[in-house]
């Protein structure tokens, strides 16, 4: 007879690993039956299914009573609001970055890093433009093809850039992403020398960005904002005309901080 042995015993790192991700499965692929949550995590049903009557007895999912599909439950967004609520820095820069993309008439993001991801932590769109862009706040983007990540990696150390591209998923996004080391490295000095950083469609076709980093209170660039629009708006002579005004609100947020 197979030896079971009781929860407390099992690997505490191999459980907590299979029930985060079950819940990162559901959250990006919705309302989900448990033979197709079993076949995209490779577990059998009965972990699964275990995992899931966890989840619903502390309410973090449920199952819908008709379709037996499971998903998440709401509450995971009242944790992540309290975790925003908790981050003042969205409290600083808001005034800010809603001022920028008053001034400029397009969308400013506010993300911070987040291991080899920047997160979106805060939005403002565009007020008067009718093209809505597709980010949202939680949702992450890889470091090596994002304005946002390239500003904040240009201000690590080389080894430290170097860890992070070898523990990325190094993908081409689109026809514009780079994906040789040695090209990204002369993208990360032209970075360092222009103070600012673009995405040229290396992360979504149709949308450039520009961004900066920004330093946290101790001292460590953890944070970044850009202007992003579509490509028939962000010409070349366009992202000239927006970088005065995307550093100007860079200083601003930084005297704020504390680490001008």
């Amino acid at each position: 007879m197979e030896d079971k042995k009781p929860m407390e015993e099992k690997n505490p790192i191999q459980v907590s690993e299979r029930i985060f991700h079950t819940i990162e499965c559901l959250a990006q692929s919705g309302p989900m039956g448990l033979l197709d949550l079993s076949k995209a995590l490779h577990l059998n049903k009965s972990t699964v299914h275990r995992i899931l009557n966890s989840l619903i007895c502390m309410n973090y999912a449920r199952q819908d009573p008709e379709t037996l599909k499971y998903s998440l439950t709401y509450k995971f967004c009242g944790i992540a609001n309290q975790i925003l609520t908790q981050n003042s820095v969205i409290d600083l820069a808001r005034p800010y970055i809603r001022s920028l993309a008053e001034q400029t008439d397009e969308t400013v993001h506010l993300v911070q890093l987040d291991g080899i991801s920047a997160v979106y932590i805060d939005k403002v769109e565009a007020p008067h433009n009718s093209v809505r862009l597709v980010s949202r706040i939680g949702k992450t983007v890889p470091l090596y093809c994002s304005g946002v990540g390239k500003a904040m990696l240009a201000d690590m150390p080389d080894e430290e850039i170097r860890r992070i591209w070898e523990h990325s998923d190094i993908q081409r996004l689109t026809d514009y992403t780079v994906t040789a080391f040695s090209d990204f490295e002369k993208l990360i000095a032209q970075v360092r020398r222009n103070g600012y950083a673009t995405d040229d469609e290396e992360n979504e076709l149709g949308v450039r960005c520009i961004a900066v980093s920004l330093k946290d209170f101790a001292g460590k660039s953890s944070y970044a904002i850009s202007i992003s629009a579509p490509r028939e708006r962000m010409s070349d002579e366009r992202l000239k005309a927006l970088l005065p005004l995307i550093l100007n609100t860079k200083n601003q947020i930084q005297k704020e901080i504390g680490n001008f």
